[in-house]
């Protein structure tokens, strides 16, 4: 039936659409977007090791519901430096990759720090652990700014985590760690 049809339809009896108003964001904090800076800026080929690592946090879904798998890459050898798997997206699990990443670069920290905005990479937990980085942040809704580590995350869905059908966060942990410390 078409939307004309239709609509003579309800009109005979007296039925009309109601429309919803799409929530709009009314209050923003005007000084917030000047402090996340893109220092990136989509240049994904650094000329030395440590002078940019990438993070963001990707979903696996599991029979028992969702686990978060948030990782740390180098852009210059696009090794995965730390990794962690956690049952929430606490910021918690933001800081101990980063502080994971840390431990095996030796301590090293990277001149930049890119991830997207966020809660937990905005945090005041994530800002103390990456105090000594500069931190930069996608643009906002910009999702190409991560490219390197999201197109990671799409791979290992992709290519390794989609064969299975994981049941349990165990399975999953299981998995990631094959595909990343075993490949």
């Amino acid at each position: 039936m078409s939307e004309r049809t239709t609509g003579k339809y309800m009109r005979k009896m007296g039925i009309c659409a109601l429309w919803v108003r799409h929530w709009t964001h009314t209050t923003t904090d005007s000084d917030f977007d000047l402090r996340l800076q893109n220092i990136l800026d989509e240049q994904f080929s650094p000329d030395m090791a440590n002078a940019v690592w990438v993070s963001d946090i990707t979903y696996i879904w599991t029979e028992k519901g969702f686990v978060y798998l948030t990782s740390v890459m180098d852009l210059f050898s696009r090794k995965i430096l730390a990794w962690v798997l956690s049952r929430t997206l606490e910021a918690k699990n933001v800081v101990e990759t980063v502080q994971k990443a840390v431990g095996e670069r030796n301590g090293v920290k990277p001149k930049v720090f890119h991830n997207d905005r966020g809660c937990q990479y905005v945090s005041d937990e994530f800002l103390e652990v990456t105090r000594e980085m500069t931190n930069s942040y996608s643009k906002k809704g910009y999702p190409w700014d991560n490219a390197c580590i999201e197109s990671f995350h799409s791979l290992i869905k992709r290519e390794w985590l989609n064969r299975f059908k994981i049941e349990n966060y165990d399975q999953a942990y299981r998995y990631v760690f094959e595909y990343i410390n075993t490949f």
